[in-house]
């Protein structure tokens, strides 16, 4: 009875999200510097009736990636009306000498984009994303976006028509297309950043190599994007920043990668000249925990 209890729930949970899209705070501008690369805050979130984790990921413009390491404890289904929920709306910058157009850092699952400079201050909107699954990889590497599709056709690539025979040649537009109902094409033709009809999806490795974000999100980005706009994807599951004279580290499991976290994190703390106002027990506490929160490790 409970498997078949849990099965039902998750197909009410995909149905909700399907039918209901929800508000999107992907819109929040946040502004940084070379002296503060945190951005946001951390919120909390009490839970109604039987809301699940990946419904409230979609409000918050979180993936589901980000709302169960920050909420580990959790069942992600059924997490337990009245019990609170750690929203991480909080992010690092990835480390980069300058930012321009799109930053999609593939350990952490989140695309940045930076606006170009102006008059005003250094800007960045920031958006969940699904990425490739095991085997189909989405590559790091940079690249330019070459194309802007409104409601696009979804041409099925040979390498899925393999594992699905029976999907057409060619996907019209429409709720049936995995393209959803904007996509950017990027100069490696097999990659595209587009939104998706599994909202479900985001926060997960589950394409064959694109970027995938809600429905909601991706019109804001399609109207942000510039053609030629600069497109750069990182892996750094390891992130230091600075806030208010803090030092922040924020660290995500990305099994994809075989490093030594601790070393990966004293190389960016000598690199930007922080060692010495960190407190090693707070940065091997955040390394133990691989939550993807930033904590502070000052002294």
């Amino acid at each position: 009875m409970t498997v078949i209890y849990m099965n039902l729930r998750i197909i009410l949970i995909i149905f909700s999200l399907l039918l209901f899209p929800a508000s999107s705070s992907a819109s929040h501008r946040y502004f940084f510097s070379k002296n503060n690369t945190v951005i946001g805050s951390m919120k909390t979130y009490t839970i109604k009736g039987d809301e699940s984790l990946i419904e409230i990921a979609r409000k918050f413009n979180i993936g589901y990636n980000e709302i169960t390491e920050a909420n580990h404890t959790l069942d992600p289904f059924i997490p337990g009306n009245g019990k609170t929920v750690q929203i991480p709306t909080r992010w690092i910058l990835p480390d980069m000498d300058s930012y321009a157009g799109i930053l999609i850092n593939l350990s952490e699952m989140r695309l940045y984009y930076f606006f170009p400079k102006g008059k005003s201050l250094n800007t960045v909107v920031t958006f969940a994303i699904g990425i490739g699954d095991e085997g189909k990889a989405t590559p790091v590497g940079k690249f330019k976006v070459i194309q802007k599709l409104k409601n696009p056709r979804w041409v099925v690539p040979r390498s899925i028509r393999r594992e699905r025979p029976e999907l057409p040649k060619v996907v019209p537009p429409g709720t049936d297309n995995p393209l959803g109902t904007h996509a950017l094409r990027l100069s490696s033709k097999s990659i595209m950043i587009h939104g998706t009809n599994r909202p479900f999806a985001v926060g997960r490795k589950a394409s064959h190599g694109c970027i995938r974000l809600y429905p909601e999100d991706i019109p804001l980005l399609f109207q942000l994007v510039p053609n030629k706009a600069k497109v750069t994807i990182v892996r750094q599951p390891v992130k230091v920043g600075v806030s208010d004279n803090k030092v922040y580290l924020e660290v995500h499991k990305d099994k994809a990668l075989k490093i030594n976290y601790f070393n990966e994190t004293m190389r960016l703390l000598r690199q930007k000249h922080l060692t010495k106002h960190i407190n090693k027990e707070k940065m091997i506490s955040v390394l133990r925990e691989k939550n993807g929160i930033p904590v502070s490790i000052s002294k």
